[in-house]
């Protein structure tokens, strides 16, 4: 896994850390700002900053680096629908922050996307709209916006036609989400995001 990945997580998604590894990270970050004053490192042992429980000091047995990638590996793999990947649309490499709007990498900019659509699945209606199911990350969608393609691997945007609410059942369990229907994709475009919408992306949605 990448070291701007692991960081990433790390840095803003530390709350979904175990009370043991946040202590452990603060641990590290302590012992390695004292390494060279004995009494600032007296002090933080004295004001608890410093610890030396087994449980903690085990977890960072193996140094610092294989520590953060085991708690980055445990967080996606016990909680990964909580970890928001920011991911440019252009050149789908990671973004600085969750809330940043151009790309470091390429330069692109996104800073006319109004809001963020997880895709679940898509369908089409008989003779009706071709629909991509999903959930709303963040800010409102409405008819008339444009849903960015670019991170399906279509470099393109669709106009939403329509807006549909969607219950079906999933996995056995009722979900509840939303439809935004489109009638301006190919019959290939259509058939390209069948197979990537397992993925569950994040597109972003602009203005028209």
């Amino acid at each position: 896994m990448e070291r701007e990945t692991i960081d990433y997580i790390i840095r803003y998604f530390g709350k979904l850390m175990t009370e043991n590894e946040a202590l452990a990270l603060n641990n590290h970050m302590y012992t390695s700002k004292s390494s060279e004053n004995a009494y600032l490192r007296n002090l933080m042992m004295e004001r608890g900053w410093i610890k030396s429980d087994p449980e903690i000091t085990k977890l960072l047995e193996n140094g610092n680096e294989a520590f953060r990638q085991n708690v980055v590996m445990r967080i996606l793999t016990e909680t990964p629908e909580k970890v928001f990947f920011n991911n440019c649309p252009k050149c789908n490499k990671l973004a600085r922050t969750p809330y940043a709007k151009q790309c470091r990498h390429c330069g692109y900019s996104w800073h006319d996307v109004t809001a963020k659509f997880k895709i679940d699945s898509v369908f089409q209606l008989t003779n009706r709209s071709f629909y991509l199911l999903g959930e709303i990350i963040e800010g409102e969608i409405h008819p008339g916006q444009l849903m960015d393609l670019t991170v399906l691997g279509l470099h393109k945007k669709i106009t939403i036609g329509s807006i549909e609410l969607a219950d079906r059942i999933n996995n056995g369990k009722p979900w509840n989400g939303i439809g935004l229907g489109t009638n301006e994709l190919t019959e290939e475009e259509k058939q390209h995001l069948k197979q990537k919408s397992f993925l569950n992306p994040i597109i972003n949605i602009s203005q028209s």
